[in-house]
């Protein structure tokens, strides 16, 4: 009904009063924002996306006050995940009030502040960059808390049927890890929000999308390389870590007293302190701490500020499984001059089908030429993988696989729709991703269309009735094993979706969440299922389900993989930690985020271990994270190619604060 009323809305208001925006992911249309000048400072928008069956649909209304500052907010509708969202804000009677589904608030409204919405459509952005533009200094009091400021970067000069249109491009810190961008035209209007990812744009610009995001590329470009150079310590000489307990995956063990020598990027030496000089080098002294090789996360999509994120968390070496074809090549090539900090990056390129469900990418494909020469295409880029989509036809699965095999490039990805897992791997694939997968393989007569949310609702309804002892979870376990299958569970997904509490804070992140700021606090929120009434037993015993299956497939041999898919760093470390909670000793979980993940991948002859030939990546621990992962949230020094990382001054560069318990090296 909301929907209907702002059409005509926008039938009868003057285009100044009105607007349609189309929302673009990876450059393929997804949905509208409709903007609405109510009257005087009132303004209604809706604004709702598809992204395979999930996405945003909220109806919100504001008022401002002549500073452009919010006094009323409300907003209903329903988040990504399809859950419910309310929230109301108001300033009046000198205080301050708001009230969403994870927080309630009250404040004596003493100073000017903008109210940030847990759940805002992206219109909201432009809202806080005129009230910032306003106010003194160009900074404002953020509410529940935090600060923004604005800052102008360089503008834009289009060509729109014979006129020059300036946009200009500002950034906003204090939203986020990294300054978020926002584009305004003369008119002081919200031209567009953008990312490779997810933009919202005025349909009159949408044809420069490229050219805006290549602006802002430019812009956040000189502020990483900046951050680069403050962050990173190269040593004059050599280095050595002396006096370290080292880590080996190859059996668990650990050696006291250890020496690492270290020249450029490489380590030529490794051995009892006695018998590594240290002579005219940078010494490092571990002081006793856990020396062991840097983690690897297996499932990745680089955004912004990620690979500063890895690092934080002793990830120096990642598997992306899905990006665009233009700007994440040139991230990549950043991380590996050092003029953006991030982790090594083994590169998957995703192939989809086509249709409404298809997922958020270019390369989509419906023919066998198409296939082939999607293949070819990432091949010929450096890629080492292909990751098959959902949306892909059943038949074009062997095509893909064996044009992939014959560039050399291994082959996983979800199980695309109307196929069994079973069937995915017989047709070619190496490796699967996401857990679900696995229980999917046993729902293949009942549940074909994997494309929407029955992927994990069908899961959260049945995982507890599949046991690692039956007989079909038996032989399809044995099945993995005989094919040489590598997973990529990304569990910690799942116990997001299945906890129960859209509202509460990420499961397993409620110790680092705290530490954020806090615009990013508010929505490190789970993400969870709507639990269907009835069926509250039923989903909590889905996630202990999917432990018991990870840990059987481990026993059983099956290759293992520790990726993410969620927040950068943090999430690893908590990935890891389920495993340990499967049952799965820390020493064995440690070497598969290390040398198995290496091995995978096929650069176990320059990462997975710390030995003499291999590159410097390393991290100190100040625990021992082999007897208990937790301790991995203890990392004091990262060292990626030899060049020195302090974990605490890259939290601090993106605006977390310290934490208490951790103990800072020295070097």
């Amino acid at each position: 009904m909301v929907r209907v009323a702002l059409l005509v809305l926008l039938a009868i208001a003057t285009p100044a009063l009105a607007r349609e925006d189309p929302v673009v992911m990876m450059g393929l249309p997804a949905g509208k924002q409709l903007v609405v000048q109510a009257s005087g400072n009132s303004v209604r928008a809706e604004y709702s996306y598809n992204d395979r069956g999930r996405g945003d649909h909220i109806e919100a209304t504001w008022k401002l006050d002549a500073a452009g500052i919010p006094i009323a907010y409300s907003v209903r509708g329903n988040d990504y995940m399809k859950a419910a969202v309310a929230e109301t804000f108001a300033a009046s009677q000198g205080r301050y009030t708001w009230k969403s589904r994870s927080e309630q608030g009250e404040l004596a409204a003493t100073q000017p502040a903008f109210y940030v919405p847990a759940n805002a459509p992206p219109e909201f952005t432009g809202v806080l960059a005129r009230a910032l533009l306003k106010a003194p200094e160009r900074k404002l009091a953020l509410l529940p808390g935090g600060e923004a400021r604005i800052e102008e970067s360089t503008p834009v000069t289009l060509t729109l049927n014979g006129t020059s249109v300036k946009l200009r491009q500002y950034q906003i810190t204090g939203l986020d890890f990294v300054p978020q961008t926002v584009w305004l035209d003369d008119a002081g209007e919200t031209a567009g929000v953008l990312t490779g990812w997810l933009s919202v744009i005025m349909s009159r610009y949408q044809g420069s999308i490229d050219t805006l995001i290549n602006a802002q590329t430019q812009a956040t470009d000189a502020r990483s390389q900046r951050i680069a150079r403050e962050l990173t310590h190269v040593p004059i000489g050599d280095l050595v870590i002396r006096n370290a307990r080292l880590f080996n995956p190859h059996d668990g063990s650990v050696t006291p007293g250890t020496s690492v020598l270290v020249k450029g990027e490489r380590i030529v030496r490794v051995g009892p302190d006695a018998n590594v000089p240290a002579r005219g080098a940078e010494v490092i002294d571990a002081a006793g701490r856990f020396l062991m090789p840097g983690l690897w996360d297996n499932h990745q999509h680089f955004g912004d500020g990620d690979g500063m994120l890895d690092l934080a968390s002793g990830v120096t070496s990642a598997r992306d499984m899905a990006n665009d074809t233009d700007g994440f090549l040139a991230r990549v090539a950043r991380f590996d001059a050092g003029t953006e900090l991030g982790p090594r990056v083994f590169k998957a390129g995703i192939i989809d089908g086509t249709g409404e469900l298809a997922g958020p990418t270019k390369m989509r494909v419906a023919t066998e030429a198409d296939a082939r020469n999607a293949v070819s295409w990432y091949a010929d880029h450096g890629y080492g993988q292909i990751k098959i989509y959902s949306s892909v036809a059943p038949e074009l699965v062997p095509i893909i696989a064996d044009a992939a095999h014959a560039r050399g490039l291994r082959v996983s990805g979800h199980v695309p729709a109307f196929m069994s897992a079973r069937q995915f791997i017989d047709a070619g694939a190496d490796e699967l991703q996401h857990l679900n997968f696995v229980f999917l393989n046993f729902l293949a007569d009942t549940v074909k269309d994997t494309r929407n949310m029955q992927r994990f609702i069908a899961v959260a309804e049945h995982a507890r009735e599949l046991q690692p002892t039956d007989a079909r979870v038996l032989d399809f376990t044995a099945f993995l094993k005989r094919h040489d299958i590598v997973l990529d569970p990304t569990i910690n997904l799942f116990e997001s979706l299945y906890c129960g509490d859209p509202a509460a804070t990420t499961v397993g992140l409620e110790d680092i969440v705290p530490r954020f700021p806090p615009p990013v606090r508010r929505r490190m929120v789970s993400g969870a299922l709507a639990v269907p009434k009835g069926q509250e037993a039923v989903y909590r015993d889905a996630f202990p389900a999917m432990l018991r299956m990870l840990k059987s497939l481990h026993d059983a041999g099956v290759t293992i993989v520790p990726g993410t898919d969620s927040l950068s760093g943090y999430a690893l470390l908590h990935e890891l930690e389920l495993y340990e909670r499967a049952g799965i000793a820390p020493a064995e979980v440690l070497k598969m985020a290390t040398l198995t993940s290496a091995r995978v991948s096929g650069v176990d002859s320059d990462r997975g271990t710390v030995a003499a030939g291999k590159l410097a990546d390393m991290i100190l621990v100040d625990g021992d994270p082999s007897q208990r992962i937790a301790d991995l949230h203890r990392i004091v020094t990262v060292i990626k190619g030899g060049k020195v990382f302090d974990p605490a001054r890259i939290e601090a560069a993106l605006g977390i604060t310290p934490a208490r318990s951790l103990h800072t090296g020295s070097h």
